[in-house]
């Protein structure tokens, strides 16, 4: 067998002897763009080291932690915050199934409340596109729960 990479689909497989992988290596393996693993580690999200070359070196447990951010990311939750709850492992550890499970479930209830202001604004919609003024007294969207209404009058917003 050869030590050279294979593809398997489109995903190129690194040997197992490989313990560390290059920006671009990891760029491919997880999907994500070379300049967002850049960005991600000047958050803190992941980390490398450099070698003599000054070229970074990524763990192979990068990728672990890149397809969590990721994860996180698509279901909305922010950087600041993905980053607090990595910061929460042991000796900034990867990710598992276990923490998976025990971050969801604090980060549920915030999702929730964005679904609810979502869909209440969705349902506001039309009526706000239909008025066209976006100032109304009871406009759901510039002025939610007439919040301006009980403490100016007239055009403010």
């Amino acid at each position: 067998m050869s030590d050279r990479p294979t593809t398997l689909g489109l995903v190129p497989q690194i040997p197992e002897k490989v313990h560390e992988l290059t920006v671009g290596q990891l760029s491919a393996r997880s999907g994500a763009a070379v300049s967002a693993l850049h960005f991600y580690e000047t958050k803190g999200l992941i980390s490398s080291r450099r070698t003599t070359g000054n070229q970074r070196r990524y763990s192979r447990d990068a990728l672990r932690r890149v397809a969590f951010v990721r994860a996180a990311q698509r279901v909305g939750i922010p950087l600041a915050a993905i980053r607090e709850a990595l910061a929460q492992l042991p000796e900034e550890r990867t990710p598992n199934r276990e923490d998976w499970a025990r971050l969801s479930e604090t980060w549920r209830t915030e999702l929730d409340r964005r679904i609810t202001q979502l869909a209440r604004l969705r349902d506001h919609l039309t009526d706000c596109i239909g008025c066209g003024c976006l100032s109304l007294k009871n406009c759901a969207l510039s002025n939610p729960d007439d919040v301006f209404g009980e403490q100016l009058t007239g055009s403010r917003l």
